[in-house]
């Protein structure tokens, strides 16, 4: 099983959390400081909220393809390379409350997108401490 998804960047988390709760009618997944996702069964959809600049307007932060094994990382790394696309890979790093290997690539009006998988569960945010940054590659990029 895949699933798209789509990370936003949110000004208010709390009212995030209840709006899309009653919009997808699933509680959040998983819930962490500043960080929420949401596991929808139909449409297959994982919905990541991120906390930004309180007052802020909800804006997309990336988008992405959650796929269930390395292998299949490395299958669209190796097909979206082969393409002609410029990727980008992370092994192994911490990301978003898990730890994950993705490949990224961005379309052309510069949107990030990870073909990612999540091998397990993580205490912290980002790679070396609870307020490290994550999806750098997102960022850096768009």
């Amino acid at each position: 099983m895949s699933r798209a998804q789509l990370a936003l960047r949110v000004g208010d988390l709390e009212s995030s959390i209840a709006f899309y709760s009653k919009l997808l009618g699933v509680e959040p997944a998983k819930l962490r400081p500043g960080y929420a996702n949401f596991a929808v069964a139909e449409p297959p959809l994982k919905l990541v909220l991120i906390e930004g600049e309180a007052g802020q307007d909800t804006a997309i932060d990336h988008l992405g393809v959650e796929v269930e094994s390395t292998e299949q990382v490395d299958a669209a790394t190796e097909r979206l390379a082969a393409l002609g696309l410029f990727t980008e890979t992370e092994q192994d790093t911490t990301c978003c409350y898990a730890r994950q290997d993705k490949v990224w690539v961005h379309g052309p009006g510069r949107e990030a997108w990870e073909v990612y998988v999540v091998k397990a569960d993580s205490a912290i945010f980002g790679a070396e401490a609870e307020d490290a940054p994550c999806c750098t590659t997102a960022a850096a990029e768009t």
